[in-house]
């Protein structure tokens, strides 16, 4: 059997990390809140087009719900998936090169198509 240590914390480490703890918390609730709000309002977007309210128009609700998306995205990445906290400069690195390769190879391809 491995030997184990316990490590005894002191007032002020362990009130660090209970505040640290809190402040991580909140900023999750935070982002899922504003992801919910995105939410309602591309699905509110997407019904007053279908209802034929003025002024949502295709040209005007893809773009946005795109942007919506791509915020989303983001904010998952970033919040739900750690990768605001240290030590994550490399799956970072590789996963935003990725991105760009990926945009890059889709508006290759869109522009040889179209033109």
């Amino acid at each position: 059997m491995a030997d184990i240590q316990v490590y005894k914390k002191s007032p002020a480490e362990f009130e660090l990390g209970r505040k640290r703890a809190k402040s991580a918390m909140r900023n999750q609730i935070m982002m899922f809140s504003l992801m919910i709000f995105l939410t309602l309002i591309s699905f509110t977007m997407v019904t007053a087009f279908e209802v034929g309210v003025e002024g949502f128009t295709k040209f005007f609700i893809i773009p946005t719900l795109l942007l919506f998306a791509a915020v989303q995205i983001a904010l998952q990445l970033y919040y739900f998936m750690h990768m605001n906290e240290k030590g994550h400069g490399v799956p970072q690195m590789f996963m935003f090169t990725g991105a760009l390769l990926a945009f890059t190879v889709v508006l290759t391809f869109s522009t040889i198509v179209w033109w």
